[in-house]
């Protein structure tokens, strides 16, 4: 059984269940498998040597994560070709693939996390009453390690875009 954590997360202000572990700055990065937009598997070891900024949204339907998405997308071409920046959420990869292309969305990895939740359990972000991720953003260095997180304890909230990117940058210097 998954581990459980309650209270850390609310959505519209009551509180969600939380499934998996709780990942600090210093773990070590858990490895995950998502889809792509054409529902090809994607593992994180394509990533493997560079930075990683793991932008996690509930739906890109929803304004926040839409608007966290865009401004990512618009972010990863100033931070050059060490860093690569993916975003993660249960959406369906045909989802994804309309948004995307409606959105202009061509600098960052949008996908799934929809079909077996490994991301979700690996970084314990899975709400477990609705079956969809909590709004975060993990940093990982090239080695895998975290070096940020932020999980934000109220899903309908903005992260903190600039020390998520701040965080990226200091590790590519």
């Amino acid at each position: 059984m998954a581990q459980e954590r309650v209270d850390i997360v609310t959505v519209g202000g009551n509180p969600v269940t939380l499934l998996g572990p709780e990942i600090q700055v210093g773990d070590k990065a858990p490895g995950f498998e998502v889809v792509d937009q054409d529902k090809n598997t994607v593992s994180s070891d394509e990533a493997k040597g560079k930075v990683r900024i793991y932008s996690v949204v509930h739906s890109l339907d929803t304004g926040i994560c839409d608007q966290q998405t865009r401004r990512f997308n618009e972010q990863a071409a100033a931070l050059g070709d060490q860093v690569e920046i993916w975003t993660l959420s249960v959406d369906l990869p045909f989802a994804l693939k309309r948004w995307c292309g409606a959105a202009g969305i061509d600098n960052i990895r949008v996908l799934s996390d929809h079909r077996e939740l490994s991301f979700g359990m690996a970084y314990g972000l899975v709400i477990k009453e609705l079956r969809l991720l909590a709004r975060a953003i993990f940093v990982v260095d090239d080695k895998d390690t975290v070096r940020y997180r932020e999980i934000l304890p109220e899903v309908g909230s903005h992260p903190d875009y600039d020390a998520a990117l701040e965080a990226a940058r200091t590790l590519t210097d």
